[in-house]
């Protein structure tokens, strides 16, 4: 079952988290010649939900966590719902498209297969997707988000985040194969909406419960040495796409 890691920061979530590029999109639906209905599974705040509004008659979103929910951007063909994704209410054969956007590492990959497999259609696409690790075009600044991810956050992580490590290579994904793809996102950021970007990490979440207190002040003072308040820094987050077929 899903784990609910999110709740508590899910208004920052909403802010500071990237947002997946058109093209990504674009290509998913290459493959979905019927348009009448989406589930988008552990839908967070929406954000996928939305971009699919646009190109389905009807979209239902789904979360485990209410507070997300609570920040989602509301459209008339969006039905958002709390539900794990592995035992829905939805009826069978209901959908064209199911996505998973930086989600799928959470859930139980073959309950998973066979909620999907119920609720989809024959020929329904299954597309999951996630983002690896940002890095920045300051070589200085890369290598303070090495040490924060690695040294600093890197034991308050839980295991499952080893599969966005693998660029989901290795989790259970039994549906009928479609070629992968990779994509990029581009952000720029001050210095002050990047550190507010990293404590939206489930793993600084887990770290300021543990110490009751923020683990951002021990990289803070590197960044301010090489960072002013208004400056404006790049940064690419590399999005890797795995996709299926639900087959009868």
């Amino acid at each position: 079952m899903a784990k609910d890691l999110f709740s508590e920061q899910a208004a920052a979530y909403a802010k500071y988290r990237p947002h997946y590029p058109q093209e990504l999109f674009d290509y998913i639906l290459s493959f979905v010649p019927s348009r009448k209905r989406a589930w988008d599974c552990a839908t967070g705040n929406g954000q996928s939900a939305v971009v699919l509004s646009r190109y389905f008659e009807e979209v239902e979103a789904s979360d485990i966590s209410e507070a997300q929910l609570s920040n989602a951007v509301q459209q008339p063909n969006i039905r958002y719902r709390i539900s794990a994704a592995e035992n829905t209410p939805y009826a069978d054969d209901s959908f064209d498209l199911i996505t998973i956007a930086t989600a799928y590492h959470w859930l139980d990959g073959q309950a998973f297969f066979k909620e999907a497999s119920r609720v989809g259609k024959e020929g329904c696409v299954v597309a999951a997707w996630a983002y690896h690790t940002l890095s920045c075009t300051d070589p200085v600044v890369n290598s303070i988000i090495q040490h924060f991810y690695t040294n600093i956050t890197g034991p308050y992580w839980d295991p499952e985040r080893r599969h966005i490590d693998e660029g989901y290579r290795t989790v259970v994904f039994d549906f009928d194969p479609l070629p992968p793809n990779t994509f990029h996102i581009k952000k720029e950021w001050t210095r002050e909406e990047f550190k507010n970007y990293l404590l939206t990490w489930s793993s600084v979440q887990k770290y300021l419960k543990q110490h009751q207190r923020s683990p951002i002040p021990l990289i803070a003072g590197d960044l301010d040495a090489i960072w002013n308040d208004t400056e404006v820094r790049q940064f690419h987050f590399p999005v890797f796409l795995r996709m299926g077929q639900i087959h009868k």
